[in-house]
Parts: structure tokens; sequence; C-alpha cells
């Protein structure tokens, strides 16, 4: 059994709770964000972060090379040697993978980006974000083999061997692909996928996966792209994927049980 967690990074994320659980578990890979990281970094370094909205309505980060640097450095440094440190000191051998070591995540850049600015469509200059294109995963195979936790983030590998930015949470959803995973579980800093954003009470506990797009247009921000990595999970062959949240005893295995919005 593989079960693929992707750990986000955004403001209100509990990490904690999310080490606790996997120091114990043998059966699970581990993707992360790291949002709130990068702007931090970005902000100390005098190179704040920047967020454009695409005609679609999905916000995205804007991937300039100087903002492609810090997300390196918060990502595949701060953020990831945090959390194999974390699990080591809960006495869980981990080992940290950016999306370029060994190839295992590779990104075709994205040449059209578009994004709306007082009204109008511009194109997004200067981008360094990619499209997934492939997952290896045999580097993932083989540390699970070895008695280690894999840990992965972005950035991935361009055609080029350039380094691009790439949404974590599809990351996951391609992982999980690649890797014939049983399950993948999106953590997040709230318990699911809302109607009303605000309010706790109107959670989609449950999704058929073929009713995915009907929820779509309740998934604002952030939340967008996790219900679009579920449904690339889902058409990638994995059978369930929950969004839930990573605060609480034991997140995963709450979020297998059905706590959260679960897409079958």
């Amino acid at each position: 059994m593989t079960i693929v967690v992707k750990v986000g990074g955004a403001a209100g994320n509990r990490l904690d709770p999310v080490l606790d659980e996997l120091a114990h578990r043998t059966d699970c890979v581990l993707v992360h964000g790291g949002s709130e990281e990068v702007d931090r970094l970005g902000t100390l370094l005098g190179r704040p972060p920047e967020n454009y909205t695409t005609p679609s309505g999905v916000v995205s980060r804007k991937s300039t090379p100087e903002h492609l640097e810090v997300v390196v450095l918060a990502l595949a440094g701060a953020v990831q040697t945090r959390l194999v440190a974390g699990l080591a000191g809960r006495g869980r051998a981990a080992v940290g993978l950016s999306g370029a070591d060994a190839g295992v995540l590779r990104a075709r850049r994205k040449e059209g980006a578009r994004a709306v600015v007082d009204g109008r469509v511009v194109r997004v200059a200067d981008d360094r974000s990619g499209t997934l294109t492939s997952v290896d995963p045999q580097p993932l195979q083989l540390l699970i083999h070895a008695g280690y936790l894999p840990v992965l983030g972005p950035p991935a590998l361009g055609e080029g061997g350039e380094l691009l930015n790439v949404d974590a949470d599809r990351v996951a959803a391609a992982v999980a692909v690649a890797l014939h995973a049983d399950a993948l579980v999106l953590l997040t800093n709230v318990e699911g996928l809302r109607r009303v954003p605000d309010d706790p009470s109107t959670l989609i506990a449950r999704v058929a996966r073929t009713d995915v797009d009907s929820v779509l247009p309740f998934a604002g921000g952030r939340m967008h792209k996790k219900v679009v990595a579920a449904q690339e999970a889902l058409r990638g062959g994995i059978p369930t994927v929950v969004i839930g949240a990573s605060a609480g005893p034991d997140p995963v295995a709450r979020a297998l049980g059905g706590a959260g919005t679960v897409f079958q």
C-alpha cells in the first residue's frame, strides 16, 4: 500500500501532527509546498511575492528568475530540510529531494501565461513556471524499498535543464499516479472544500469522481488547484483523494477515514 501525502505551506497549516504520524508510517511519500516560507524569505530578501489572476479566475504565483531563486532557497532549502530534520527527530529516516534530483519531476515551461490586470488580459512576462510532463517513480521507489521516507517538493527540471516552478498539489497528484498509489491525501489549513469558504458548516463531504466539475465553482483561490489536482489523480486511476485538515492528531488516518472532502 502506498499513500501520497501533500502538506501545504500556507499560513494555518500544522506540520507537527503530520510529522508525528508519518514518523510511524511506512507506506507514505510526502510532497510539500511552502508558500508562507517563500513569501517570508522573499520579503526578507527584498523580493516580495507577486501573484496574478488568470482569465479563468485561478490565483497563481509569478515566477520571475529572481523569484525562482527564492522558491529554490525556501522549498529545496529551508522547508524540506526542516521536514527531514523533524522526521529524524522523531526517529524516522527521511530523504529530501527536489524535483530536479535524478530528474524525478520534468516540466515544460509555460509560454502563454495570461493575467487579468485592470480588466484587461495581458501576457505574463519572463515567467519561469512550468507544466509537469513526467514523474520518474524509480528514485522514490528505491528510497521506499530501502526503508526511507521520500520528501519531495518543487522545483522541476525543464527540457533544457533549467529549473521551473511547479504547483505542489499537482505534483502530488502526478506522483500518486506514477506510483500507482492507493490514495492521495492533500492536507491544508481547512478541513476540506466548502460551498461558502468562511462557513465550516458548508463542507462538501463527498464528491463522485464524475462530479468534480460541478464543485469547481466553489473552489476559490489556492483551493482551486487542490480540486484540479484531485481530478487529475482520479483520472490517472487513483481510487481515493481526500482534501483534509493538517491540524489535529493523525491527520492522514483521519482523512483516509473520511474526515474532509472525499473524492471517489
